[in-house]
């Protein structure tokens, strides 16, 4: 189940408000064949993320949550949790390096009982009385504030931003739903990466920027292009992954002349995330910054509001 973007409720009244995470969204089900973690794209990263393993062998669950890495400040950092999301099957000097947790929010399966049609304040009653095991919170929920309170707690401790939760709301698989609304305190958008232009200076080896792209009626649409936010280490991984994508077309039909005539093209499969200011009148991003790559995403789920 998804959140709509949007402001918290006027009235709080029948709702609940959680702290966003910013890591990646994750299923966990235990039971007697073991533990088995799933990202967004329902693939398996069981493997990826062995710091889970504590949840294995208790009560048959299926749990909802956010793999997240801690920075230097102790806050949730999207940078850390990026030298993990790539990895297969990390070293034990990775785990050293970039630890993962898992925040529990929701529980969507306990023994032989579906909650899914149960209303959220049940399923966060049974969470708390699970007793997860250290390293698997499951943060507290608050009833008792306003929105702009919970802001303003966010902005404090250096959170995402927040998530409201009506209280009586079912849980929907898959349903991006108004019973859930997300806002956050930085602006964060998925783009599908649909090419390069070319580096200059030191980075004429690598790129100057990459060329983005977001679903819009139903097409792959042109929304801008991102060249700042890249570490050195980010710029060189990037184009080896880029090289072997390359095609000799522009997958979108909108991109502006100017890009398109030096840019190269790659088959549109990768996703990426970048933190913005603002969507201009013409549906472009205005003054985007890389953040990362989202493996856990589809380019067919990355969608970019109308253009005015």
């Amino acid at each position: 189940m998804l959140a709509v973007a949007g402001d918290p409720p006027e009235n709080p009244a029948g709702w609940a408000f959680e702290f966003k995470w910013d890591g990646v969204r994750a299923v966990v089900a235990t039971g007697a064949g073991g533990l088995q973690t799933r990202g967004r794209s329902a693939r398996d990263v069981t493997a990826s993320y062995p710091e889970l393993r504590a949840l294995a062998g208790r009560r048959r669950m299926v749990l909802d949550g956010e793999i997240v890495a801690m920075g230097p400040t102790g806050r949730p950092s999207f940078a850390v949790l990026q030298q993990r999301m790539h990895v297969a099957r990390p070293t034990v000097g990775l785990l050293a390096q970039a630890p993962v947790h898992y925040v529990v929010f929701d529980l969507l399966h306990l023994d032989d009982t579906s909650l899914l049609t149960a209303p959220y304040r049940q399923r966060r009653e049974l969470l708390a009385e699970l007793g997860l095991p250290a390293g698997v919170p499951a943060p507290a929920h608050f009833t008792d504030v306003t929105g702009p309170q919970m802001l303003g707690a966010a902005r404090a401790e250096d959170m995402e931003g927040i998530v409201a939760k009506r209280l009586d709301s079912t849980y929907r698989p898959g349903v991006r739903s108004p019973a859930w609304i997300k806002t956050a305190l930085r602006q964060t958008q998925d783009v599908v990466i649909a090419g390069w232009t070319p580096g200059t200076g030191h980075r004429w080896p690598t790129f100057g920027a990459l060329v983005l792209g977001a679903h819009r009626d139903g097409q792959l649409c042109h929304v801008g292009q991102v060249g700042t936010g890249f570490s050195d280490r980010q710029l060189t991984e990037l184009i080896t992954t880029l090289r072997p994508l390359e095609v000799a077309h522009c997958p979108m039909h909108d991109v502006p002349r100017e890009i398109a005539r030096t840019a190269s093209w790659v088959d549109p499969r990768l996703v990426g995330e970048v933190e913005y200011r603002q969507w201009t009148a013409v549906g472009k991003l205005r003054a985007p910054s890389w953040r990362g790559l989202r493996p856990d995403l589809q380019p067919n789920g990355v969608h970019a509001p109308p253009s005015l």
